[in-house]
């Protein structure tokens, strides 16, 4: 069986959370930021969240969200993870971390070696890394963009704590990326979509299959 573990973002229906489910994969993956189109609504998010089966960690995905939205979304909707998408801080991660008592995903993205280092900052302080393709300058949105980088810059490379690889991922090039950069754990959102916001079941099938599934080696007779 594969040790590889798929999160899912972006959920909106109750149909995705059963697909992400039925599929195997590890994650779920909620996003709190009006801008998306994948965002919803706290009341929407605890429905999705208390619907998910046993075993499936459920993820809020927010972007530099003051106390008063963590306060309501960590009240209202059971959740496994915090994941930072925004501009936050180490020191904003350290705080959020005690004060919520949840693990903490920091999202860090890249565009070539001189954002590395950051990886290593914010592995001192948070539970786990999520290493983003880091999106334009003009991008509406900080991640979701379906860009992907330079997978060769992180290629053998490990830090402090575990981290999932981002950016840029479908079913047809997540098992090349994971060959490539040794990534244990993989996001998506965008390359799993019928539309912006709306999940497709047999992407989402498929694209679990091709990360988790190993390929058959032929015995030598």
């Amino acid at each position: 069986m594969s040790d590889i573990r798929v999160k899912i973002c972006g959920l909106t229906r109750p149909e995705d959370v059963t697909a992400v489910a039925d599929a195997g994969a590890a994650y779920a993956g909620f996003v709190f930021f009006p801008r998306s189109p994948r965002h919803v609504e706290v009341d929407r998010a605890r429905a999705l969240a208390v619907a998910a089966p046993p075993g499936l960690a459920k993820v809020a995905l927010v972007v530099d969200a003051d106390d008063a939205l963590l306060d309501a979304i960590t009240a209202q909707v059971p959740l496994d993870m915090l994941q930072l998408h925004g501009t936050e801080s180490p020191e904003r991660v350290a705080a959020l971390r005690a004060r919520y008592g949840l693990p903490v995903m920091k999202a860090v993205g890249v565009a070539d070696e001189s954002d590395l280092p950051a990886l290593l900052d914010y592995g001192r302080v948070a539970d786990q890394l999520l290493v983003d393709a880091k999106p334009p300058q003009d991008a509406a949105l900080p991640g979701g963009n379906g860009l992907s980088f330079d997978w060769r810059l992180i290629a053998g490379r490990r830090w402090p704590v575990p981290w999932m690889l981002a950016g840029g991922l479908t079913p047809d090039n997540v098992a090349e990326a994971i060959a490539l950069t040794g990534a244990r754990q993989v996001d998506v959102s965008s390359g799993v979509e019928a539309a912006p916001g709306i999940k497709d079941a047999g992407r989402i099938a498929a694209f679990v299959a091709a990360a988790t599934v190993r390929p058959t080696v032929p015995k030598l007779v």
